[in-house]
């Protein structure tokens, strides 16, 4: 199972290194494929005035001793095209970001790189939508033909986190991770899914739900999960309404390969 997991955004080195350091056991488990997650920069926040990160240069430097401290895969989003290649020289899966999963010049250069390429399903797009924005990674990586297989052997991952219903809310609906699974091997992002967008000046949401929706998800069948976890949700610096305490995390993990146990998965 492919699990990527960390804070929303790098608060300070050494929250940081306190959350990596207690995410190793997952790291150290046969049956999961861990990649530490965290971003430089939230470029996306609702407010001008919100907590964005470090920035490109010293975030990956954090992030490159998280990987010489502990070992870890990393994974990071990007929302220019110039943090690509920086980016990919540190980090093993580059992430594009829901809003910006229809931006060509961001993906082929993602495409051009040699990081897997997690590709977030836009709020606003259907599953079958998504096809396009794989085949601009393949066709970068010289494949002409999505399906599954190809992009699971070039690298290119698509991640599911809900869409708009309404005002202020998300809705998942789990076909969408059998529709996506013919392109690409599919990631569910439980903690995206929970959220309540613009909420006032910041995006609220509701952590309590993430684990059941992880839960329904692992019994649909996918190929991996998305968390954002803290040491104290309540004092993180982006999106801590959605986010997992970490030994909760741990829990919902658990329950996770259970439900896979059961199916046979």
């Amino acid at each position: 199972m492919i699990l990527l997991t960390g804070p929303c955004v790098i608060e300070n080195r050494d929250n940081i290194m306190k959350i990596a350091e207690q995410l190793s056991k997952l790291n150290e488990d046969s049956r999961i494929d861990f990649y530490f997650k965290a971003s430089f920069d939230k470029a996306n926040r609702t407010s001008i005035d919100s907590f964005r990160g470090p920035g490109l240069d010293e975030g990956l430097k954090i992030l490159q001793e998280v990987k010489d401290t502990f070992g870890y895969k990393l994974v990071t989003d990007v929302h220019e095209s110039y943090q690509v290649a920086p980016t990919a020289q540190v980090c093993d899966v580059v992430q594009i970001p829901a809003f910006l999963c229809r931006q060509t010049d961001l993906l082929v250069a993602a495409g051009k790189t040699e990081a897997i390429v997690n590709i977030k399903k836009g709020q606003f797009l259907a599953a079958n939508s998504m096809k396009h924005p794989v085949a601009k990674v393949l066709t970068t990586r010289g494949v002409d033909e999505v399906n599954y297989q190809n992009s699971k052997e070039n690298g290119v991952w698509l991640c599911e986190r809900g869409n708009v219903f309404g005002y202020g809310a998300l809705v998942v609906d789990m076909k969408n991770l059998i529709a996506m699974r013919e392109f690409a091997p599919v990631i569910f992002d439980a903690t995206h899914s929970a959220q309540v967008p613009s909420t006032g000046e910041t995006t609220g949401g509701n952590s309590a739900i993430v684990p059941s929706l992880a839960k329904a998800a692992a019994a649909v069948g996918v190929d991996g999960f998305f968390f954002e976890t803290h040491f104290d949700p309540s004092c993180a610096l982006s999106d801590g309404p959605n986010m997992l305490q970490i030994d909760d995390l741990y829990k919902t993990v658990d329950d996770i390969f259970k439900i896979q146990e059961v199916l046979g998965y």
